[in-house]
């Protein structure tokens, strides 16, 4: 007598067979004893830090002494405070500049190193290097690039007889310059999601489109770009929410300044927090960074109906 086999999505032989084969009676409680390490610590070091983050918020914490409450105080500081509109600001002017350049950098490097590339996976592996080496090895290297008589600066006069702008000593240039080292860093992330994405379209349809009159670049846009619209939209969200968090390169490169100039939140937050000990300031600093950015991801979510596409 021969056993029938369970498809899956077929609950009806699931329920008649009970439990899916290979499955023992026991199971579940095998498997606690190895998901109760992971568990304490998802409860220790995530869940419980981000409660009494949100707890703190709502006291005037210091490091020595006793906390006083008080209640929406610290937020409605925050909506006075210039010095936290400064921050917000320069974190939007850097995620606006540096989500578009990295998903354009990616996206176009990614349509480069396509199949009929010779050496398709060295270019993968050399762009993927600035993505895994430590931002503040990556950010002390541009500062030494970038600085005057630095190795840019030498080389225009050299070439040029002309100077490199003071990127990161002028308000005008410290902010682009932040992001063009967060551009080098990060690109390489994205262009791997996309030359994965590239590889899965299906050559019959760039080669009926070919049939038809379609040029490279027609193909692309009509053809290969709205099939990686899913990959777009996830590489999206993720450098978006990563960009609000940025802190190490304008740490590192110009510690906020000139000025305020590359001040960020997050920097913000870490000023508050750890300069001047103002932890539940700093924990309401956290959590309307945390609102913004579930604010703008759930706009993402909203929008990419309307130009995602899924094969069905």
């Amino acid at each position: 007598m021969t056993t029938p086999i369970v498809v899956a999505g077929d609950t009806a032989a699931v329920g008649r067979r009970g439990a899916p084969q290979g499955y023992r009676k026991g199971d579940g409680k095998s498997a606690i004893p190895f998901l109760t390490p992971g568990a304490i610590g998802f409860l220790a070091f995530t869940l419980f830090p981000v409660f009494a983050s949100l707890a703190m918020s709502l006291f005037d914490w210091p490091v020595l002494g006793s906390p006083s409450f008080l209640g929406l105080g610290n937020y409605s500081e925050l909506m006075s405070d210039t010095t936290f509109r400064t921050a917000l600001i320069n974190t939007l002017i850097f995620v606006v500049l540096y989500v578009p350049i990295n998903i354009v950098v990616s996206l176009g490097l990614a349509a480069w190193i396509s199949p009929r590339i010779k050496g398709r996976r060295f270019y993968r592996v050399v762009f993927f290097i600035p993505a895994v080496t430590p931002m503040v090895g990556n950010a002390v290297v541009f500062g030494l690039l970038l600085t005057p008589n630095g190795l840019i600066d030498s080389t225009m006069k050299s070439l040029f007889d002309v100077g490199a702008p003071n990127f990161l000593g002028s308000t005008s240039w410290a902010m682009p310059a932040v992001v063009m080292m967060s551009v080098w860093q990060g690109f390489g992330y994205n262009l791997l999601v996309f030359s994965a994405a590239m590889d899965a379209v299906p050559p019959s349809l760039t080669e009926a489109a070919s049939i038809d009159g379609a040029g490279t670049v027609r193909q692309f846009f009509s053809v290969v770009l709205p099939l990686l619209s899913p990959s777009i939209f996830f590489a999206t969200v993720l450098t978006l929410i990563s960009s609000f968090q940025v802190f190490t390169q304008a740490y590192v490169l110009t510690g906020g300044g000139p000025g305020s100039s590359t001040t960020t939140l997050v920097m913000y937050l870490y000023q508050s927090g750890f300069q001047f000990f103002r932890l539940g300031f700093a924990s309401a600093i956290a959590w309307v960074l945390f609102v913004i950015i579930m604010f703008i991801t759930g706009l993402q979510f909203l929008a990419q109906k309307r130009w995602v596409h899924y094969d069905q």
